[in-house]
């Protein structure tokens, strides 16, 4: 039976209800939203004569946590237009309305006595066949459809979305005694093709696996830090980006949670895991249970492990239960890891360390392997699904395979050894079976070790996805220092940046200049996508500023000019060139992203032209390329200096998109040429199809263009009256109106005396002036180096 989700009802609207139906609202599906009716008229309600039966109050919980969820940072929602596709109500009154919903997500109260009363509505309801699935973290999935009809129970499962359910990717499906494995392959599928996540299977035991691991690894932790008498600000140096962790870290990411959030689960598995060997490590340390005390709960109470005193930010000392000021921490072995780009490439130096951050290594990982390797196969049969929940749900770049793997079987073996401890058996025979990693790269898939059968096998799944990390050596046609170019076959080459941060520079310029010689002699299109965090963050600024300063003008120049050459070869060559971005994707990213023949983005894509942050106009054909679109978007008979005011607008106000929808409403992407994929892993697979869709459906190199309107002295009068009114107004500085007047010089197409049609080269040209006078500009050069040296814009 072939099974399509219109519509979906969500049960609970609280901030992880809210979120969840705004992911499946993101997706274009069709939520109706649901929570119980208040019991008790507010002050405000009194006042307007309203009742407990009228419709406002009925419908008060559900539509103030909606509110909420649609105006908090970072939004739950793609693009603030979709919240339409949400429709809200109650649970007395509107229950019914799930007979035409083809699936229903309980996110109520984590108590098992209420969800059974909900379940008990939803059974009474339902269409057979319609999907019912809750969000517990916790709660066993075998006690929640005792009692339900047999159809009930066929097609229930626990679905586990982690917050905030946009942007964490893991998506734990836990079978219940009687779901059918139709419901589980469906589930399955649509978690990874339709919602964008890592979809992962867990056994219905404890905390599933993303949380019985994660909450392992913080408790480990919280022992650990006072065994070693560190700091916090030390753990959270030592556990943040250094070994692929978030920015956040350790402690600060407790912050974020909310530690009663934290408690609860830990509680949670020291009642319910009395055979764990880690049994004892889910007991809250002292500090803790003080903190729980004082209410020092994190973000939600003002305070935690950390907390804000002004500009100043404190920390907490863990012996004394005293905020004092941060201290700076720093190792000696971290020094030695700061020429290793890769996380994965770390772990090796890491764990030979010879001071505290070597031994913190040393016992934090080796308790982790053990731990990981006795969770098989009680929570999972398959190793590989814990690494996957690491990484999807706690925004881990390695998980504890890969990073055992890394450090090498046996090595990590000895160091646990070291440490007292040791793997589980099957982790020994896999050694003694000749397989001596977890994993094996073998014609570009990923294989592990299989415990049934004591051999390599394939993960499954693979085969809609292209993982660059895979075929880097294997498929590598050409590289330098900045880009590597593979082949991925069906003659689709693709250009992946190597340099730091995906910056733009010189060798990256030469890389997609090779690229597409490449394709226009041999092969019949080209890929530019990478599967770093982010796609790119532009132009290396610091090439730029160093010129500058030299006053190497010719020099500069030359490199602008290259730069616009190559970005108006993406678009105007003999193959397709499809672009896919996906992250932070600025400036120089920008626009090439704007010169593709199509664009495949992912729906995460953060993408903007911020040249006006460094003092410049977007050099790179992208004051161009917004002047053309505006003008393609003029009409007979409309005020065409509105379009190009508000064009003008993006790129001075810097505006960056929050998602690759927002992208379309600037004018970024183009709705029916650019489209946008849910999930980031299948992005490049994606790009590849269209690159030969475009190639095998006849396609033919573009004529450049001549025939851009520009609207002359009528729109630059408009600007120049603008930018003096802003600042008499104080809004911005004199330097900014210089930039400002720059950008209207161009994107006017120059002082002409009446509306003109031309080239895109005349635009080009009097945008690659525009900027390199910038460059001759002390406060621009200023603006550069606070950059470089901050990594964020002056206001000067």
């Amino acid at each position: 039976m072939k099974r399509t989700i219109k519509k979906v009802a969500v049960i609970g609207s609280g901030i992880m209800g809210s979120g969840i139906a705004c992911h499946f609202a993101n997706i274009g599906v069709e939520v109706l939203l649901l929570d119980i009716v208040p019991n008790a008229l507010t002050e405000a309600e009194e006042k307007k004569g309203l009742t407990l039966e009228s419709k406002a109050v009925r419908n008060r919980l559900v539509n103030d946590h909606l509110a909420n969820a649609l105006k908090s940072n970072p939004s739950p929602i793609y693009s603030q237009k979709f919240a339409s596709r949400i429709t809200t109500g109650n649970t007395t009154d509107d229950m019914a309305k799930i007979a035409n919903y083809d699936w229903i997500i309980e996110v109520v109260v984590e108590r098992l006595d209420i969800k059974k009363i909900v379940f008990e509505q939803i059974d009474q309801y339902r269409k057979p066949g319609t999907l019912v699935t809750s969000n517990t973290s916790g709660i066993p999935i075998q006690f929640m459809s005792e009692g339900r009809s047999e159809d009930f129970q066929a097609h229930f499962c626990g679905s586990h979305f982690f917050n905030p359910a946009r942007y964490l990717k893991l998506f734990e499906i836990i079978p219940g005694p009687k779901t059918s494995n139709e419901v589980l392959d469906f589930l399955f599928d649509y978690g990874s093709k339709f919602l964008g996540k890592t979809s992962v299977v867990a056994k219905d035991t404890p905390a599933f696996i993303g949380n019985r691991i994660g909450i392992f690894g913080i408790q480990s932790l919280f022992h650990l830090v006072k065994e070693m008498n560190l700091t916090i600000e030390e753990v959270d140096k030592l556990t943040g980006p250094v070994i692929g962790r978030p920015k956040s870290a350790t402690f600060r990411t407790v912050d974020v949670v909310g530690l009663d959030t934290l408690v609860h689960v830990a509680n949670g598995l020291y009642e319910n895991c009395p055979n764990d060997e880690a049994h004892e490590l889910f007991k809250l340390p002292d500090f803790i249970n003080k903190m729980m005390e004082n209410k020092w709960l994190g973000s939600k109470t003002g305070q935690g492990f950390y907390k804000k005193e002004g500009k100043d930010i404190l920390s907490l000392d863990l012996n004394t239960l005293e905020y004092r000021t941060a201290k700076k921490a720093s190792f000696a072995t971290l020094e030695l890891t700061k020429t290793i780009d890769k996380p994965i490439d770390r772990f090796k130096v890491l764990v030979k360390g010879k001071d505290k951050a070597g031994e913190f290594y040393r016992k934090n990982f080796t308790a982790m392997f053990a731990y990981v390797s006795n969770r098989v196969p009680e929570i999972t049969d398959d190793f590989y699904k814990i690494d996957d929940a690491m990484k999807a749900g706690f925004g881990w770049e390695n998980g504890p395979f890969e990073i055992w793997d890394a450090i090498g079987v046996q090595k990590g073996i000895e160091l646990m050894e070291a440490e007292g401890l040791k793997p589980a058996a099957w982790v020994g025979e896999m050694i003694a079976s000749g397989n001596t990693s977890f994993y094996t790269i073998k014609e570009g898939a990923t294989y592990y070790y299989n415990i049934q059968s004591k051999s390599q096998t394939k993960i499954p799944g693979q085969d809609s996805f292209i993982i660059l990390n895979n075929i880097r050596e294997s498929k590598k046609v050409w590289s330098n220092s900045g880009a590597v170019i593979h082949d991925l076959g069906d003659g689709i080459l693709n250009l992946e940046f190597q340099s730091k941060m995906n910056t733009i520079g010189g060798d990256v310029l030469a890389g997609i200049n090779k690229a597409i010689d490449l394709a226009e002699k041999q092969y019949n299109g080209l890929v530019i996508g990478n599967q770093a965090a982010n796609f790119s963050v532009g132009a290396n600024i610091g090439m730029i500023f160093m010129m500058a300063v030299e006053q190497e003008y010719d020099e500069l120049n030359m490199a602008i000019k290259m730069f616009q050459d190559t970005m108006m070869r993406c678009r105007y060559s003999s193959i397709p060139v499809v672009v896919a971005p996906h992250g932070m994707t600025l400036g120089g990213g920008c626009e090439m992203t704007m010169h593709a023949d199509k664009v495949v983005a992912a729906a995460e894509t953060y993408i903007g032209l911020v040249e006006f942050g460094v003092g410049v106009i977007p050099g790179g054909g992208g004051s161009k390329e917004m002047t053309l679109r505006a003008a393609d978007l003029y009409r007979k008979n409309d005020v065409e200096l509105n379009t190009l005011q508000e064009y003008f607008l993006t790129v001075a106000m810097a505006k960056v998109a929050t998602s690759a929808y927002e992208a379309y409403d600037m004018g970024v992407l183009q709705k029916g040429k650019d489209i946008v994929i849910v999930n980031k892993d299948r992005q490049i697979a994606e790009a590849k199809k269209h690159a030969l869709l475009m190639a095998e459906g006849g396609y033919t190199q573009p004529i450049p263009r001549k025939d851009v309107k520009v609207l002359g002295k009528q729109a630059l009068g408009m600007f120049l009256v603008g930018t003096d009114q802003m600042v008499a107004g104080q809004y911005i500085s004199e330097h900014d109106q210089k930039i400002a007047n720059k950008l209207a010089y161009v994107m006017a197409g120059g002082d002409l005396s009446e509306p003109t049609l031309v080239s895109e080269q005349y635009l080009l040209d009097i945008e690659r002036e525009a900027f390199l006078s910038l460059c001759t500009e002390r406060k621009t050069l200023e603006r550069i180096q606070y950059m470089l040296t901050k990594g964020k814009p002056l206001r000067n």
